[in-house]
């Protein structure tokens, strides 16, 4: 690659009439510090995208910023010892995109102890079919697993169903035998989901207003993007000894709850982050990915779209309107 190489960028500036996208051309030189520059080939766009591109919370932490939490390309160059050129490679999260140039340009300059071998099982498309939404779902699938939520123990609620976490997460969950309830606030969903494996879709109104200290007991284990209302009425009718895995905040960051489920039915919370999540995890959680995600059910779940029509999809995908899972070609 010759230094005076440019690719196509979406940068992202701050006035005081707020923060403004534009489409402009950046070289190796534009890019900031890392041992690794990356040729990347696709990115994708969740929900922590929607609300990065927008400005609807805080998520770009300097400006001028290159968005995009996710990307897969292969590596061209590098000064890391674990990486060579032609590596194929993902990245997911560390502050990419937010205070680190991301994924929405066609080289990206990173530290390589962010960056993971992308697994032979997929194709640089599947990679970001999967992206931070799926890697997110497999490690709340990890961690209702670690807490002994099995498929014999019952159900598993998953929230925002159709969303991209939620679309994964019932496709694994299915394929490891779990029952699934699905929660959607789109009716016009409910085949898609029972094609993805939901055996029930419920509206979720039903989990939307305050929840009540103690539920009926109705699901083993629970996976939530919603917080605020929604995860206090998952834990409060998770059964005794379940567990409930919180990864999203698209009702709110509140959580009006009560310690009952936790002293009466042994209940846990527990957390997902995948931003700063130890590499041994990703590493992981990709492994099973590969292992337990139908790849004809991802590509199901997929539609593919130049990166031009990222900024577009943004308003789309906090009104929650996008299904599943969008690939952007770089």
């Amino acid at each position: 690659m010759s230094h005076a190489d440019r690719v196509k960028a979406l940068m992202i500036t701050k006035s005081d009439q707020g923060q403004a996208a534009a489409w402009c051309e950046v070289g190796e030189s534009d890019l900031m510090e890392g041992d690794v520059l990356v040729r990347v080939s696709h990115s994708t766009i969740n929900y922590k995208d929607g609300l990065a591109l927008t400005g609807k919370a805080p998520i770009l932490r300097r400006f001028p910023m290159i968005p995009g939490i996710d990307f897969a390309g292969t590596v061209e160059r590098s000064t890391h010892a674990g990486f060579k050129p032609g590596d194929d490679v993902v990245l997911n999260g560390w502050g990419v995109g937010e205070s680190h140039f991301g994924g929405y340009a066609g080289l990206a300059r990173v530290n390589g102890d962010w960056l993971i071998y992308r697994p032979a099982a997929f194709s640089a498309a599947q990679a970001m079919a999967i992206g931070t939404a799926g890697y997110t779902a497999m490690l709340a699938i990890l961690a209702l697993e670690a807490h002994g939520v099995t498929p014999a123990k019952g159900q598993v609620l998953v929230t925002g169903a159709a969303g991209g976490v939620g679309s994964v997460a019932v496709a694994v969950l299915k394929k490891l035998g779990y029952g699934v309830i699905a929660a959607t606030g789109r009716p016009a969903e409910t085949d898609y989901l029972k094609s993805l494996g939901a055996a029930e879709v419920i509206d979720r109104a039903s989990l939307a207003a305050p929840a009540k200290p103690l539920g009926r007991e109705r699901w083993a284990g629970a996976i939530d993007v919603a917080g605020s209302h929604t995860l206090a009425n998952a834990i409060a009718q998770t059964r005794y000894g379940g567990a409930v895995a919180a990864c999203g905040l698209a009702q709110g960051m509140d959580l009006t709850s009560s310690v009952a489920p936790f002293i009466l039915r042994g209940v846990t919370l527990a957390g997902i982050d995948s931003v700063q999540c130890p590499r041994e995890q990703r590493t992981e959680a990709w492994r099973r990915l590969a292992r337990d995600l139908d790849p004809a059910t991802l590509d199901a779940m997929t539609v593919t779209r130049p990166l031009t029509d990222v900024i577009g999809l943004a308003p789309e995908i906090l009104a929650g309107k996008v299904r599943g899972r969008v690939v952007l070609e770089v």
